[in-house]
This record gives C-alpha cells, structure tokens and sequence, in this order.
C-alpha cells in the first residue's frame, strides 16, 4: 500500500477487507480472495455458475520435517460442484489444472478433487427498487442537483432510489 492514495490517506475498501480474509481463507483453505474472485474466468463459463473452489492441501514434505530446505510441492485443489455437472468437470480437469497454475503463475496444483455439493451463488440480478414519488422524489432531485456530470448524477440518483425506496 504504498501508492500515492494510501499516502493520502485513501484506502479502497476491498483492500481492507482483503487485507483481513486473505490470512484467514490461506490458514483454513489455503486459498485467497484473488482466486475466488477470478474463478469465473478460470472455470470459464461452462463451470463457473456449478462450481466453487473450496480448499487447497498443500502436501506435507519430507524434507520440511527432517529440517531441510525442499522445494515447492503442487497441492490438490478441492472443487464443489453441483449434481451431473460433476462429471463433465472430471473430464476437464487437465484444463482446469493448467488454467489455475496459469493464475498462480508457477505448477501450485497438480490435482482436483471433485465433491458434489450444492454451490451457492450470491444472486448476481437484484430488484430493480421502485420508482420514488412525492416528497422523496423531490428531495432526491434537490440533492442531486447541484452535480455537473450526467453520468454521476445518473449513478447517484439511482443509489438513493435504492437507499430510500427501500421498504421498512
């Protein structure tokens, strides 16, 4: 973090959050934000709505037990995912090994394992939130009217349709 936002004080939220998760998702799965973040491109679009990595397993060595310095190990990536679709994933999983390493830029796994389970996908197409009328409205358009730029006065005024449409 040492841009020049960090230096003035600005920090993406993304970095915090990462910042915090990373360390936990590499201890208890041994995998990263970057990864579950980019999975959609890795799995490519036949598998990215079935599937979730779940974990890595990192090999213990010998050699780290005996006190040597050894080299680096490919792991085996476990990989949820949905029902029939599972299979079709086996068949490519030769792919899906190269694509990873590909990501991680160096060999970090040389097998999948393949578990059938449900796999919940955050909904990607939210509600449309209803159109404000009255005195919402109103102070809606008040607010954003001072803003120079059509395409931020877009943006702001359907971010506070969405904050004040919402139902209590």
């Amino acid at each position: 973090m040492n841009n020049k936002a960090s230096r003035r004080g600005i920090v993406q939220i993304s970095e915090v959050a990462n910042g915090l998760i990373d360390p936990v998702l590499a201890k208890r799965a041994g995998i990263n934000t970057m990864l579950l973040g980019s999975w959609d491109e890795i799995a490519g679009t036949q598998f990215s709505d079935c599937t979730r990595p779940e974990r890595i397993s990192w090999p213990r060595r010998a050699s780290e037990m005996a006190g040597e310095g050894g080299g680096h190990q490919p792991g085996v990536l476990t990989i949820a995912c949905e029902g029939a679709r599972a299979l079709f994933l086996s068949h490519q999983q030769g792919e899906i090994i190269q694509r990873i390493n590909g990501f991680f830029g160096f060999p970090a796994i040389n097998q999948v394992r393949i578990v059938q389970k449900p796999v919940s996908q955050q909904s990607r197409h939210r509600a449309r939130p209803r159109p404000l009328t009255g005195e919402a409205a109103r102070h809606l358009d008040g607010l954003v009217e001072g803003i120079e730029g059509d395409a931020l006065r877009a943006a702001l005024k359907r971010l506070g349709t969405a904050v004040l449409g919402r139902r209590r």
